[in-house]
């Protein structure tokens, strides 16, 4: 894999840590938009620091400046109004003005597609995620409609089930209309992300992700 810069955002979170872990494993040098890297202590050279936050375009800006592409693990972080539309617009405005191409971007399997096909249990999930978090699953959905509108953006949407914090690895599902597993493992996450960095059976598309 060549190895330009990539750009990450959420690489503190819960996801976003074992991504950032697994590309330094690689040695491709990444950078890192976070709100207080006083709190964070990155060491490795291949580690660069840009500071601001994701719904503010100046800061995503200064984020993607000499990388060659973008990858979002951005979690909805509690108690804040619905972020991942406002990131994803500054993204791809940033993105178009440094002639960048390739953004991967995770969401929930909450995100309707015109093509899937969900079975009871995901629609039901997708449910649930409308009754008790209505802002965040409608801002998630507002965020994949604006995405199909970008023709001159390589992006890919991953939806997700339940996300397990582990090193271990699984065999792993892909599908595009149906989310067909409850969970998936953050470290086969990563791996799945990192690889979409050359793949590109799934620009302008939107597969579930998850452990068989």
């Amino acid at each position: 894999m060549t190895k330009h810069k990539i750009a990450v955002l959420g690489g503190t979170g819960k996801s976003g840590t074992y991504l950032v872990r697994r590309l330094l494993e690689l040695e491709m040098p990444i950078k890192l938009l976070i709100r207080n890297p006083e709190k964070h202590c990155f060491k490795n050279p291949l580690v660069e620091v840009a500071k601001g936050d994701a719904r503010n375009y100046g800061a995503v800006l200064d984020l993607i400046n000499g990388c060659h592409a973008v990858i979002s693990a951005l979690g909805q972080p509690k108690g804040e109004p619905p972020i991942s539309m406002d990131a994803s617009k500054n993204v791809v405005n940033a993105m178009r003005k440094n002639n960048l191409k390739r953004y991967i971007v995770v969401t929930g399997l909450n995100v309707d597609s015109p093509f899937d096909k969900k079975d009871e249990k995901t629609s039901y999930a997708t449910q649930w995620m409308y009754e008790n978090f209505p802002d965040a699953t409608k801002n998630r959905q507002e965020e994949y409609a604006y995405l199909t509108t970008q023709e001159r953006v390589d992006w890919t949407l991953v939806r997700l089930p339940i996300i397990i914090q582990t090193d271990e690895k699984f065999p792993v599902g892909v599908n595009l209309k149906n989310c067909e597993g409850d969970k998936i493992s953050s470290t086969d996450l990563a791996d799945f992300l990192i690889a979409q960095l050359e793949d590109r059976q799934y620009i302008h598309k939107s597969p579930f992700l998850y452990n068989i």
